[in-house]
């Protein structure tokens, strides 16, 4: 991000001006809407900007800007469309302090203005930092269609009752209380205050209400795999607890003011230990918190599902599960092919490389039967250990292996080996994100030779 976004105050604020034909209007039309005092050097001003200067709108000086006219502005806009007077007067600007926005000129511009969906005093700015003008103006012409023309007069009526709402305590019940005030429909201003005033008195009444849990599945990486479920969470949650393969693109979309607490296990390293974590869960949802417990993948899947949801029932707290995608769909995703084929396998494994006393056993014979398929979490550690057993039990080496790294993400990689060549393979492709091991799976032949990815690795 170049560019930050924020809203500067301009009440009785000083904005200056130069230019007096079109660019100089676009702009002013922008401006008037602000409460700025503006003023505007021109020495050959439009009609329109005459119109303006008549009414009294902005205050209108028939000259070049000079030296000492930007003293004590806030913002300075140069748009007398000439790339030399621009150049001049935003000389003089920055000299005397003001942040300059040079009109179609993004390089030399301190700010730029956003594209902006108004609904007084609610206010939606869009930028493409200079990139695509165009697509601001259709998000903004989305935006104009999605969101109510009344939604400037919830937020009026609001604002004024902000002061009468302090008496809910901070947190989950104040937010409460706003959340069924904009769900509502108040009809007119007058009304909106009365009804306003009688959710408030049903808010007050309430007694404190414990906690709620979510146990949410984060999927594979990819922010737009998330279920609509898992957003709604994320959104509304006062707590989040994560594990360490969650995706930071999908901790970006939680509440602003949520807590964010990292509760990651690695395997054979340094861990937060599952009692802890259950307790965690525990005490926030206790305090009255909806916690959003965020797991990769989906919590179902070698989640440790059952021991937290045993901990919140143990204290009598309400909890949903929301799956996710897990790794080893997004993984046959990934490289055109499916967990099970009519002819080839009728079922499919899923299995963990480590468990808590170390290395997992599994039923190697069954699984190294011709066809079988299984998806293997965490099995990069335990790589040559479930190499070794599956030879030992009569798979055959030429069995095709893929390993997928960061699966879903923008940093996907992917190996393609076989059993008898799982190492070294795998140590040579150093590897360090989360992998999933998809044993007796190739890439599809099709996807192989377009992605560049698969090949790099293939040939590695």
């Amino acid at each position: 991000m170049q560019h930050f976004p924020i809203f500067v105050n301009l009440a009785q604020q000083k904005v200056v001006l130069s230019g007096g034909g079109e660019a100089a209007l676009a702009k002013l039309r922008l401006l008037l809407k602000t409460e700025a005092s503006i003023v505007v050097y021109a020495a050959d001003p439009s009609v329109d900007l005459l119109r303006l200067a008549a009414e009294d709108k902005l205050q209108l000086v028939l000259r070049p800007l000079a030296a000492g006219d930007v003293s004590g502005a806030v913002l300075f806009y140069a748009a007398n469309e000439d790339a030399t007077e621009d150049a001049r007067v935003s000389a003089v600007a920055k000299a005397e302090g003001a942040l300059v926005n040079i009109v179609d000129n993004l390089q030399d511009s301190a700010f730029i203005t956003p594209a902006i969906v108004d609904r007084d005093p609610v206010v939606v700015a869009i930028g493409t930092e200079g990139a695509a003008p165009v697509l601001a103006r259709k998000i903004k012409a989305d935006l104009e269609e999605m969101l109510s023309p009344r939604l400037g007069l919830m937020a009026r009526v609001g604002k004024a009752f902000r002061h009468a709402v302090e008496a809910l305590p901070m947190g989950p019940r104040r937010r409460a209380f706003w959340a069924d005030y904009y769900d509502a429909d108040l009809g007119t201003e007058e009304q909106a205050r009365h009804r306003l005033t009688a959710l408030l008195d049903g808010h007050l009444s309430q007694q404190t209400s414990a906690g709620h849990v979510d146990l949410v599945g984060a999927g594979p990486g990819d922010p737009e795999l998330l279920t609509l479920q898992a957003r709604k969470a994320l959104d509304r949650a006062d707590v989040v607890i994560y594990d360490r393969l969650v995706a930071p693109e999908i901790l970006e979309l939680a509440r602003r003011e949520a807590i964010l607490i990292d509760a990651g296990k690695e395997g054979f390293g340094p861990s937060t230990s599952q009692d802890d974590i259950n307790e965690m869960i525990v005490e926030h949802g206790q305090n009255g918190a909806y916690v959003v417990r965020l797991k990769s993948g989906d919590p179902t899947v070698f989640g440790r599902l059952d021991e937290e949801i045993t901990a919140i029932e143990a204290v009598g707290l309400s909890y949903r599960v929301l799956p996710g995608i897990t790794a080893a769909s997004a993984a046959v995703a990934q490289i055109g092919q499916s967990l099970t084929k009519r002819g080839r396998n009728s079922q499919v494994r899923f299995l963990t490389g480590h468990d808590t006393k170390g290395f997992a056993e599994q039923d190697w014979r069954t699984l190294a039967r011709s066809g079988e398929v299984a998806a293997i979490y965490m099995g990069k550690r335990s790589a040559r250990f479930i190499q070794g057993r599956l030879l030992m039990h009569g798979a055959a080496p030429e069995t095709p292996v893929t390993i997928i790294e960061n699966v879903s993400r923008p940093d996907q990689r992917v190996v393609t080996t076989t059993l008898a060549q799982l190492e070294p393979t795998l140590t040579q492709a150093g590897l360090s994100g989360p992998a999933l091991t998809l044993f007796g799976l190739a890439p599809r032949a099709s996807r192989s030779a377009n992605d560049s990815t698969i090949l790099k690795e293939a040939q590695a």
